[in-house]
């Protein structure tokens, strides 16, 4: 929680509790006005005449110092333990600061933890059939079994799946609502949220507590869902449906979207193929996603798992055996001599040729000519 409260922070709180104001509006606002603080100094006379603003909300951001208060969200935030992280905050995640219209402000119940960064966004149908819920459970599963972090919108369907998948793995999930903390929707999934708090994860949202969902919050959390993660698995979804929203945000974020097939047969699959035939990778194991992820853009640390190195260049990483972890540790960034690797590592040349083989199918390293190998 932070104990110096910014006037900056304070704004930002205060126009978070405007109604109407999503990250476009926002962003139009901020070209505008240059910073928060002009945005809220502003005269309804000013604010009327921009069409992309509702008179309804442009009189409440006119008022909004008269009639709204931050220092109430700051109290029921403290007394909650919801965390207010401002965008210029260390504890932002950096890989959500780089999309195009970051939140400004993440209120969060939980922890969000440097190697979630290594997390993998699943999602979906609310009204997912028997063949979708099996898909992501299995690969939600797989997903956790090779150290990422699940990514959802606690959705019903797909979404609730996935957590719960993460859950009776004892991997780390993220929840993104759509509302404020203290109006959780579904309201049918107000446990799961304090479950997945109370397993370690987080339940984050850029609402403050008592927002309201609507019809648009929905849309509007997607980018998070999607900008916190590396790539996105839809795992079944119909054409119209805001899985396919979450989807094109992803490609419009640049980041990698995957799909499950389904049957031909169920309009539940008919989205799946369509993203498939757009470009999206085809996923029937968690093999198709490592293969695509890596290498990463940067490395990822990790923290409180056994035998592995402190940090990841590539997601194949996570299921090497000790001698191929031994002998990745020995290939440089450089061109490197398989002679160095036999003085480094201290093995037998036939075991390093082995693991050799196995890194370069993963596609971890790469053989220049056949003494010479290269990090990738």
């Amino acid at each position: 929680m932070i104990n110096d409260y910014s006037s900056e922070l304070l704004d930002n709180i205060l126009l978070s509790m405007v109604e109407g104001i999503g990250s476009r509006t926002y962003q139009r606002l901020l070209e505008r006005f240059g910073n928060v603080t002009e945005i809220l100094n502003a005269s309804y006379h000013d604010l009327s005449g921009f069409e992309f603003l509702k008179p309804d909300t442009a009189s409440q951001l006119a008022s909004a110092r008269r009639n709204f208060d931050p220092n109430v969200i700051l109290e029921l935030c403290q007394r909650d333990q919801i965390d207010i992280i401002p965008l210029g905050d260390s504890q932002y995640s950096e890989s959500l600061r780089t999309i195009h219209d970051p939140p400004q402000i993440l209120y969060v119940k939980g922890k969000i933890l440097p190697q979630d960064t290594f997390s993998i966004a699943v999602i979906g149908t609310r009204r997912n059939s028997a063949y979708g819920g099996r898909q992501a459970d299995r690969l939600t599963a797989a997903l956790c079994s090779n150290g990422f972090t699940i990514i959802s919108g606690l959705a019903l369907g797909i979404d609730g799946i996935a957590h719960r998948a993460a859950l009776k793995s004892n991997a780390r999930t993220l929840a993104v609502l759509g509302s404020g903390h203290h109006r959780i929707y579904p309201p049918e999934h107000k446990n799961l949220a304090e479950q997945i708090v109370q397993s370690g994860g987080a339940v984050l949202s850029e609402y403050p507590p008592l927002h309201q969902s609507a019809r648009w919050t929905f849309p509007q959390r997607n980018r998070i869902v999607s900008g916190l993660a590396l790539g996105v698995l839809v795992v079944e979804s119909p054409m119209r449906s805001g899985a396919m929203i979450s989807a094109r945000i992803a490609g419009e974020q640049g980041r990698d979207l995957f799909a499950v097939p389904g049957s031909i047969e169920s309009p539940n699959s008919q989205g799946c193929h369509q993203l498939i035939r757009d470009g999206a990778y085809l996923v029937e194991s968690v093999d198709d996603l490592l293969n695509v992820l890596g290498p990463l853009r940067q490395k990822v640390f990790l923290f409180n798992r056994r035998q592995l190195p402190d940090a990841i260049r590539h997601p194949n990483e996570m299921s090497l055996n000790e001698i191929e972890r031994i002998v990745l540790q020995s290939v440089k960034m450089s061109p490197t001599p398989l002679k160095d690797i036999v003085t480094t590592t201290g093995l037998e040349e036939q075991q390093i040729v082995a693991a050799l083989g196995v890194l370069e199918k993963k596609r971890i390293i790469r053989q220049l000519s056949p003494t010479v190998f290269v990090r990738m």
